[in-house]
């Protein structure tokens, strides 16, 4: 098996290898042109991107090719996806900036680390979702759709749909239909506090 099957498999591969090595410094060149601001990157970079989604330069990824966007998508500013396997985010979802979504990780095990050994474990945003800026998103996560995660959030576990959850480790607070406002704390910066920054 390839170490790419087993990556996107969710099994232990070397990062190292010559393949995914290649892979990335691919991202890297579209990367660097989607910061100088080129047009008509995304769907070179991307593995499938939804009418109307912007992506806010400088962003991060590793290969780009395992990451899906839905329709009308943004991404703000400073936002890292490490996409060693599926990253898949809903139609109408917003994440403010400086967000994190990990699936990369690492055995416990010192000694398969010194190997160079990692896995990864996919991260679903839901649909309309809402991510504050700042928020770390750990491997393996799925957040539901409609939910706010406060900003500054690092969420270790699944969030349901319709709730507003945030802290550190990231916990339900409320159900949406308990909260006709904007979250305390759940701003994403950059704009009002229900856009997501978006311009």
């Amino acid at each position: 098996m390839r170490e790419e099957e087993k990556m996107l498999a969710g099994a232990l591969y070397r990062a190292g290898d010559p393949e995914l090595v290649a892979k990335r410094e691919r991202a890297r060149r579209l990367l660097e042109r989607l910061c100088r601001g080129e047009a008509g990157v995304l769907p070179h970079l991307l593995g499938a991107v939804g009418a109307g989604t912007e992506i806010v330069a400088p962003f991060f990824c590793d290969y780009g090719s395992n990451i899906v966007l839905g329709a009308r998508v943004f991404l703000n500013t400073g936002c890292v996806v490490l996409d060693s396997t599926s990253v898949e985010i809903g139609d109408d979802a917003l994440l403010g900036p400086g967000v994190h979504l990990y699936t990369a990780t690492h055995p416990l095990d010192p000694a398969l680390r010194r190997q160079g050994l990692e896995f990864a474990a996919p991260v679903t945003i839901g649909p309309g979702a809402w991510i504050g800026g700042r928020v770390v998103v750990c491997p393996g996560v799925r957040i539901g759709a409609g939910s706010t995660v406060g900003a500054g959030s690092v969420v270790t576990r699944d969030v349901p749909p319709g709730v507003v959850a945030a802290g550190n480790p990231c916990r339900v607070l409320r159900p949406l239909d308990a909260a006709p406002g904007p979250p305390g704390g759940g701003g994403t910066g950059g704009g009002g506090p229900t856009t997501g920054g978006r311009p």
